[in-house]
């Protein structure tokens, strides 16, 4: 698939999959890499915000070259990475995604934003991958109801109603491979049922224009290109496991992110 059948695919559909990042051994050097991080942490980083702030392994795939390659061909050549966070279903859990649209309680000023989310273990449908209903970006917002539940993954359970779960297309990657989407595209997903893990790496782009409207000034992460716009202060990329002012850092923006969430 040529890179303009590739852009085609993504304004159509809202989504594009699979993007090569990675070799399989890269995948699986990244996932040691976060286990041993989770030991030194002390539990599970699954949602815990900006862990490129934590040490090395993180802050290298928000700089992949061949992720930034496929997202700047979508959103231009000048990228601010928003958000990382590792996304985890632990095995045999019944933790779910309910379906619901991802800029719904960011409080930015444009839709120039996608998700990527790179595998660092098999996804498949047994495993609860991401379903992703195709042109739903096009409608823009769809009303969510917060449907808060101790299973949901969401922070505030937020899920729209009456959708075509028939229409879905499961999002199926190997390590190494990533999914791109719209900010507002549906999608959800369903538990874990497989005996390991899924862990996918989410990285939210957006380009400077991006301002943020709630929730007071954030930061961001210069991935490639220029700032022309300075709407956030700079963020640096962790060049040490776990530095003490890194870890302060880290839990000071994760907590303003997530009383964002909860107040956009």
């Amino acid at each position: 698939m040529g890179a303009d059948e590739r852009l085609e695919r993504f304004r159509r559909d809202g989504f594009l999959f699979p993007v090569p990042v990675m070799t399989e051994a890269e995948a699986a050097r990244q996932r040691a890499a976060l286990e041993a991080a989770e030991g030194r942490w002390g539990g599970s980083l699954h949602y815990v915000l900006k862990p490129h702030l934590l040490f090395p392994e993180a802050a290298e795939l928000v700089r992949a070259p061949a992720l930034l390659d496929a997202v700047e061909a979508t959103l231009g050549p000048d990228l601010l990475v928003y958000e990382t966070s590792y996304i985890i279903k632990e095995a045999r859990t019944t933790r779910f995604v309910s379906w619901h649209q991802d800029l719904t309680y960011w409080g930015l000023d444009t839709d120039e934003v996608l998700t990527a989310w790179i595998a660092l273990s098999p996804v498949t449908v047994e495993s609860g991958c991401m379903r992703m209903i195709p042109g739903s970006h096009a409608a823009g917002r769809k009303d969510h109801v917060d449907a808060r539940g101790a299973d949901n993954i969401l922070a505030r359970g937020q899920t729209v109603k009456d959708v075509d779960e028939a229409a879905g297309v499961d999002i199926l990657l190997r390590p190494g491979e990533a999914s791109l989407h719209h900010g507002w595209v549906l999608h959800a997903s369903q538990p874990n049922r497989s005996d390991d893990r899924r862990i996918g790496f989410s990285v939210v782009f957006l380009t400077p224009r991006t301002a943020q409207r709630v929730g007071g000034r954030q930061s961001a992460v210069l991935a490639r290109g220029r700032d022309a716009y300075g709407h956030y202060d700079p963020e640096p990329l962790a060049t040490e496991a776990f530095a003490p002012e890194m870890v302060a850092l880290q839990r000071d923006l994760d907590a303003r992110r997530k009383a964002l969430w909860q107040t956009a």
